[in-house]
This record gives C-alpha cells, sequence and structure tokens, in this order.
C-alpha cells in the first residue's frame, strides 16, 4: 500500500503479520509445492494463535472487529507466502463472511468461534464440474426431510477438500427458477466424500478436490440466511472471494519484482550492471508503477466497501480490483523472469513458483471475463440512470444541435 495512507495502528499491524510471515518455515513452502502437504492445518493454528485470522469479525467470537482495509493489508503481506497459504488464510475470511454476516448466533457460535480460534478449518465448494462460472446452473440439490437436508452433487476445485471439517455448500432447493439455490453449512462427518484430489500446475498444497455428497444430511439449522436465499449469500460472498485474490496477487508480485530489482542491482553484462540497461529499469519502472496503481485501486475498493457495504458501485469496484490486481500480479511477475533471464525459469529462484501460481489469479474467484460482464454490467447501469449533476459534454460540440446527424438507428 503507499505508505503515506497507513495510520499508526495499521502498520503495527502490517509488523505483526510480516513477523508471522518470517516464521513461516521454508520447508513448508517447499513440501507444498511438491504436494507433500496437503492442507496444512499447523500453519493455520499458527495464525489463530496469533490472533490473524478473521480479523474485520467480532471479538465475541475471536476475531479483532477491524475493516477491510485492515484485512487487505494482512492480506497483501501473507500474499508474499504464495497463493496456496494465502488461500487457506483467506478461507477463513470468505467462509467467516457468510457466518459473520448471514449467521444465526448459534451458527456463530458452533462455527465461526471455532474457526478463528483454528480448532476447525473450513472450505468453500461452489464450483461444479459442469458449472464452472455459470453458478445459478449448480445442479446438486438439497432435498428436505423431516429436520433435515439431503444432499446429492458433487463440487470441484474445492481447496480444502483434503483438510477441512467444514464447507460452504451451494445447493438447489424448492422452486424451479433460477434464483432457487440455498446456503448450507455441511460438516464432512455428515457425508461428505473427497474423492479425487487435484495436481496442480501451481497453487499447490492446500488440497484441492472434487467432493461428492451422496444422500448426505445436513441439519435444517445449518441452512444459512434462509431458503432460496443462496444468491443472497453468493453476492455477499463475492465480496472476499475477490478482494482477497486481489491483495494477495499484489504481495506475491510485489515479491517477485523486489527479487527482480535486487538480481539486476548484482548481475553484470557487458561491463556493467543490468540495471544500467533501459530494457531492464524501465521494466522496473513499470512494474513499480502496475503495482502501484493496482495497490490504489485495491485499497480504494476495500474503504469503499468499509463505508458502503455490498451496492452495485462496490459491486463493480471490487471486480475492478480483482481484474486489475490479478493482471497486474500477472505482468509483474513476468517482467520479473524476464530480468532475471533463465536462471529464472529455474528453481534457484522462486519466481517460476510465483508464475506458476499466478496463473491462477486469472481464473478462480471469478475470471477477468467475468470481471469485465461485471464492470460494464454496473458502469452502464450508474452511467445511464444519471439524472443531473454533471455537466452534460454533449451538449458542448459545436453543432451539437443537429438532431439530424445524430442517428442511431
Amino acid at each position: 500500500m503507499i505508505e503515506v495512507l497507513l495510520t499508526e495502528s495499521q502498520k503495527k499491524l502490517r509488523e505483526q503479520v510480516r513477523d508471522f510471515v518470517k516464521s513461516v518455515p521454508k520447508q513448508l513452502l517447499l513440501d507444498m509445492d511438491a504436494d507433500k502437504i496437503r492442507y496444512p492445518k499447523e500453519y493455520v493454528v499458527g495464525l489463530a494463535k496469533k490472533n490473524l485470522l478473521g480479523l474485520r469479525f467480532s471479538p465475541e467470537y475471536g476475531g479483532k472487529g477491524l475493516n477491510w482495509v485492515d484485512e487487505t493489508i494482512a492480506l497483501e503481506e501473507i500474499g508474499v507466502l504464495g497463493m496456496s497459504l494465502g488461500c487457506l488464510f483467506s478461507l477463513v475470511s470468505i467462509v467467516g463472511e457468510a457466518l459473520d454476516v448471514f449467521g444465526t448466533d448459534q451458527q456463530k457460535k458452533k462455527y465461526l468461534e471455532p474457526l478463528l480460534k483454528g480448532n476447525i478449518f473450513c472450505a468453500e465448494a461452489l464450483t461444479e464440474p459442469r458449472g464452472g462460472s455459470d453458478f445459478f446452473g449448480a445442479t446438486t440439490t438439497a432435498v428436505a426431510k423431516g429436520g433435515y437436508y439431503i444432499l446429492n452433487g458433487q463440487k470441484r476445485f474445492v481447496v480444502g477438500a483434503e483438510g477441512a471439517d467444514i464447507f460452504l455448500v451451494y445447493a438447489r432447493t424448492e422452486g424451479a427458477s433460477g434464483k432457487s439455490i440455498s446456503a448450507f453449512i455441511v460438516e464432512r462427518d455428515m457425508g461428505v466424500e473427497a474423492k479425487y484430489i487435484y495436481g496442480l500446475l501451481g497453487t499447490r498444497g492446500g488440497g484441492a478436490g472434487r467432493l461428492v455428497f451422496r444422500n448426505t444430511k445436513v441439519p435444517k439449522e445449518n441452512l444459512i440466511l434462509g431458503l432460496n436465499r443462496g444468491a443472497d449469500v453468493f453476492n455477499q460472498m463475492m465480496i472476499p472471494e475477490r478482494m482477497t485474490s486481489a491483495a494477495g496477487a499484489i504481495g506475491m508480485a510485489r515479491a517477485a519484482l523486489e527479487v527482480a530489482t535486487r538480481y539486476s542491482d548484482k548481475r553484470k553484462a557487458f561491463g556493467k550492471k543490468i540495471r544500467e540497461f533501459e530494457g531492464v529499469s524501465f521494466k522496473i519502472a513499470d512494474s513499480v508503477t502496475t503495482l502501484d496503481a493496482a495497490s490504489s485501486l485495491i485499497y480504494s475498493a476495500s474503504k469503499a466497501v468499509d463505508k458502503l457495504g455490498s451496492t452495485g458501485y462496490t459491486r463493480r469496484l471490487v471486480s475492478e480490483a480483482k481484474k486489475f490486481g490479478t493482471e497486474a500480479a500477472w505482468e509483474v511477475i513476468n517482467n520479473a523472469m524476464q530480468i532475471v533471464g533463465g536462471i529464472g525459469y529455474t528453481n534457484v529462484y522462486p519466481i517460476e513458483k510465483m508464475l506458476r501460481d499466478a496463473r491462477l489469479l486469472i481464473i478462480w474467484t471469478g475470471t477477468t471475463e467475468i470481471m469485465n460482464l461485471i464492470i460494464q454490467h454496473e458502469y452502464y447501469r450508474e452511467i445511464l440512470s444519471q439524472t443531473g449533476g454533471v455537466r452534460n459534454v454533449e451538449e458542448d460540440a459545436q453543432e451539437a444541435q443537429a438532431a439530424d446527424e445524430k442517428i442511431y438507428e
């Protein structure tokens, strides 16, 4: 973040998170990338012991009662560790959002509090094998029977399929409309099967896999918000889904750029440091500018959510932050690899891992194409609903009154 915008309390939070990040063993990162470890619970427990999970949630349940700007600061620092550990940090924020905003007191006590203490672990089950970006095309069903809902279906690409104790699951319920989706908290022991754990290009070690529900019995009290209210839950959840991706992305990209910057100040070619060549130093300049622009947008979106909550305007800003932040990370990490050159393509430097991690950022929690869809939709609605208050610059053209020349059909 732009340093001048930080308050003293935010600087202290940043230092606290940085201290934690420095304490994470290198071997954990290596073992996760080698798929020797899936879902490192000790890492999540370590965050809980430092009271760094669910920063935005009430102290009554173990949070710190902070806001989105504060959490974004933490997310950027955690992002230095790579996307897997960033995601495991974020999952508590994502699943916890549903419980914090929509959950009953009983649900918060039973699930949110132990999540923040690191006593249980969570995951979100959203995407389906035939669904992808089509949330309302979900085919997983939940049928009421007595005091339970019986779930049948599958979810895929679930980070924590192996390792999580509870899942936030969306399923089709009563009614035939596209909005007949409901959200549930489903415990693994209720009959959730982790059928397939994926081999991933990057972002490894989170136990990402496919879940199968076969007549899974979920108590009715585990329904979040209400029957057929899953769309409302989903729309709220897209804030933490996308803000965590954006903030973590710039943290990882910042780390890659720092590696490349130090390298360019040491590496020599043609008798001088390569930073003295504009082809290198201008890539640094472009990357710094891109990161600062992305950071400014992400923190502005965080501030807007803190002030306005979930609105069409914040929906647009969050989508812009996710789109620009993740694409900026991809660009900056690619620049870093180009600067470091061939050795950057090896595991002598961490840039190759960052590049593998970063590719997923442009896909998960909403693809760039879906972000564009939301951005243009909300912007059209915003502009076309304006009735006054700003200058109508269309009238400033010399021949603005030539109505016969303004042909639209």
